[in-house]
């Protein structure tokens, strides 16, 4: 087996189980969950609009032909969450020792890594998409 193909399964198994394993704490209410998104002041629709996007990014990751899309959308899902944790929430939240920081961090390091590692196909997907040479 490719040595990439191995390296792109593992970091989008590893980016998806992130992705999907918070939408528990985000559908259910979970009152750590809503403490954050009150303090950003987007309770409750975006903690819920966050978890359906959070969803779509771990399927789209998870299916070989919108990797691209899902790696797209996981980074900018987590570079707001990075730019929420440095400017409003802090590193450190509810006493986890800064692992949601750290985990959106993982992230966005799988998601950039799979971007680089599908930009051809993104390519193409995106010429399907819209009929024109990108």
């Amino acid at each position: 087996m490719n040595v990439k193909v191995v390296l792109s399964w593992l970091l989008r198994i590893a980016a998806a189980v992130i992705l999907l394993q918070t939408l528990y704490f985000k559908f259910n209410g979970h009152p750590e969950s809503v403490d954050l998104f009150t303090k950003l002041g987007v309770e409750p629709w975006g903690r819920i609009g966050t978890g359906i996007i959070e969803l779509v990014a771990g399927i789209l990751l998870l299916l070989p032909r919108t990797v691209f899309f899902g790696a797209l959308l996981g980074a900018g899902l987590m570079a707001g969450a990075i730019l929420s944790h440095l400017f409003v929430l802090g590193i450190e939240s509810a006493g986890d020792g800064g692992q949601l920081f750290i985990l959106a961090w993982v992230v966005l390091a799988c998601c950039l890594v799979l971007l680089w590692l599908n930009r051809a196909s993104g390519m193409q997907l995106i010429r399907q998409l819209t009929g024109r040479p990108v």
